[in-house]
């Protein structure tokens, strides 16, 4: 048996609302709003509710995108030819760009993985949860490997999501809301690090406050 409860008042919660993460795509005013109205819901409850500045910035997106470029290339390049050619397209373009990056460049870039944790650690560390956008538009075609589809651009949709990935803070994403058009939105909650009991408990909170959900899939 597990020696925790997902039971729990949320009235207690120091909670950030992080609408801005400093780069990236803008967020859509339809996610913007479903993500404001799940922390107003917690307020609601009687949790404090306090806005977290930007904290990411162009340096540490675009580094980290050259460092991974860098590590794709180099596990694409020792496939044979016939695995390689069933790389997805985008993937593929994406990876080529770090064909010929510097040792330098990219250690700089891989740099910025420990950046961006301290940031967040940073940002964070006066919350006990954080709620932000999943990401920041409305989820895009299936066909389509990013929300931008461009490989020249691909981290633009991960602002929200990448500096937990590299801090090592636990996060959940919860669905908060729809679309016009009925597509889901999805509210992240963040927390401390190794505090995954109290992210999970946090969720649950949400979705007993939360509205009625619409049966899935659409249609």
């Amino acid at each position: 048996d597990l020696d925790w409860s997902l039971e729990g008042s949320p009235g207690r919660l120091r909670i950030g609302l992080h609408l801005d993460p400093g780069v990236g795509l803008p967020v859509d005013p339809a996610t913007r709003d479903a993500v404001t109205a799940a922390a107003r819901a917690f307020e609601a409850a009687g949790a404090v509710v306090e806005l977290v500045e930007p904290f990411l910035t162009r340096e540490m997106l675009d580094g980290l995108d050259v460092f991974w470029r860098t590590r794709a290339w180099s596990d694409m390049a020792a496939l044979p030819a016939e695995r390689r050619a069933k790389v997805l397209p985008y993937i593929a373009d994406w990876a080529a760009g770090g064909a010929e990056v510097s040792g330098v460049d990219a250690y700089r870039g891989f740099a910025q993985i420990d950046a961006i944790s301290v940031a967040a650690l940073r940002a964070t560390s006066a919350f006990d949860v954080v709620l932000s956008p999943t990401c920041p538009v409305a989820a895009p075609p299936a066909e389509w490997a990013s929300p931008t589809n461009d490989p020249a651009r691909p981290f633009e949709h991960i602002a929200f999501t990448v500096p937990y990935n590299m801090s090592g803070q636990p996060a959940v994403s919860v669905n908060c809301g729809y679309t016009d058009d009925g597509r889901p939105i999805g509210v992240q909650l963040s927390g401390r690090r190794f505090d995954d009991v109290g992210v999970l408990r946090a969720a649950a909170a949400y979705e007993r406050l939360r509205g009625p959900q619409r049966p899935w899939p659409i249609g």
